[in-house]
């Protein structure tokens, strides 16, 4: 007779909610490099990634994340989401080399336009991204420890400016220094920097008061 298999503990049990912040923060930032190969031209003063707008969402589960967990949780989320990109990026390049039918090549053509990173390109979204993020989850538990735990929507918007200001100039400083004029690239930090506050103040701080307090409700939540 076969041995009966014991059933998983957590078989019908709800997903824990740091799982699911966790999965969609790397998702964010997996889906914003995919999105930084389309250009945004902004009236014709500016130009920006397409990724910069799924920055404020990814900012705000980095909030849920100190705010709930604490700095330490967040800080090793951020490495592990740096570790994920790198692997993500790896075999996304891996992919471009591998043999296809000759009747596909359109299609491989099209692949190889999106994934082949520029390697200074990939560097520097990979050291904007670690470095804002944390500077981000940092400021965000100082600043909620001289508040004393209020007013969430300041240490909100205050660490996002931090991290957003952080993360844009090392990015386009390292991305496009050199090739570009001064002038140019304070420009480009400047708009990227006003559109990723603009999307937080407006959707992404509103949609963190919903989601933090609804896991501070349910405290089987919080562990």
């Amino acid at each position: 007779m076969m041995e009966k298999v014991s059933e998983n503990p957590l078989k019908n049990r709800k997903l824990p909610a740091l799982t699911v912040i966790v999965g969609l923060l790397i998702t964010c930032y997996l889906t914003a490099n995919v999105m930084a190969v389309k250009l945004i031209n902004v009236a014709g003063i500016t130009i920006f990634d397409a990724g910069t707008i799924i920055f404020p969402i990814a900012y705000l589960l980095g909030d849920v994340l100190t705010e709930i967990w604490g700095y330490q949780t967040a800080k090793r989320v951020i490495w592990l989401t740096f570790f994920c990109e790198i692997f993500f990026t790896l075999f996304a390049w891996v992919a471009i080399w591998l043999p296809f039918p000759v009747e596909t090549q359109a299609n491989a053509e099209a692949y190889r336009q999106v994934f082949s990173f520029v390697p200074r390109i990939t560097a520097a979204s990979l050291l904007a991204f670690l470095c804002g993020e944390l500077v981000n989850a940092w400021s965000m538990e100082k600043i909620k420890i001289k508040t004393e735990g209020k007013h969430l929507w300041l240490r909100a918007i205050g660490s996002s400016f931090f991290g957003y200001v952080v993360d844009t100039a090392i990015f386009v400083v390292v991305a496009f220094g050199g090739t570009v004029s001064l002038s140019a690239i304070g420009s480009m930090i400047l708009i990227q920097v006003l559109v990723k506050l603009l999307l937080e103040a407006c959707a992404a701080t509103p949609l963190l008061y919903l989601v933090v307090n609804q896991l501070k409700k349910k405290n089987n939540l919080l562990s």
